[in-house]
């Protein structure tokens, strides 16, 4: 499997920074697989900055993403989502999850997912159906919008941007790399702060 991240300028570097650490760390992983390959990917092989003011620079362009069955696309949350230089991206998407590649996308990025169109008929999630309805003008899937902090239906993951922790959980049970007594634990850990499920 590998992992697309997405980098584009404003990408609030907390909401993925969980989801980035488990897996290119690969501490928790399952003892049998091979640890998934992260690459990321921009509009161009020009740096952007981060929220947090951290300059990433992309390792391809978007021109040069060759997906494969079951590997990943991570869409972080940015304040620049609907500047047209994300559409790209958003074609890929669209486009990808006819197949078997799972998209995971949080806060921001899935007001880029709802405007094309790709959650009117798929169970998801944001930060607010009513202001996902403001904001997105296209956006007619609010039959299927749950208020809930993560959402995965089939190969598609939301979640809302202060929720990045049940976002990893969702996108690592889907993605399937680490045992679920491990994640279940990791879980728990972080969630509850108590000390007993680092030693399960």
């Amino acid at each position: 499997m590998t992992v697309f991240l997405y980098v584009l300028d404003t990408l609030a570097d907390w909401e993925i920074s969980f989801l980035t650490a488990e897996i290119n760390s690969g501490r928790y992983l399952k003892k049998n697989i091979t640890k998934p390959k992260t690459i990321k990917v921009g509009n161009s092989l020009t740096p952007i900055k981060t929220m947090g003011g951290i300059e990433i620079t992309p390792d391809i362009d978007i021109t040069d993403m060759a997906l494969q069955n079951e590997d990943l696309i991570i869409l972080p949350g940015a304040d620049t989502w609907q500047s047209e230089n994300n559409q790209k991206i958003i074609d890929i998407v669209y486009e990808s999850l006819n197949k078997n590649i799972i998209v995971a996308a949080i806060c921001g990025a899935t007001f880029a997912l709802a405007q094309k169109g790709i959650l009117d008929t798929k169970k998801h999630t944001s930060n607010d159906k009513d202001y996902l309805k403001m904001i997105c003008k296209n956006y007619k899937g609010e039959i299927f919008y749950e208020n809930k902090p993560a959402v995965a239906d089939n190969n598609l993951i939301t979640a809302s941007g202060i929720a990045p922790l049940e976002f990893t959980y969702e996108v690592i049970k889907k993605i399937n790399i680490m045992e679920n007594n491990t994640l279940e634990a990791w879980y728990n850990l972080y969630k509850t702060k108590e000390p007993k499920y680092f030693l399960s």
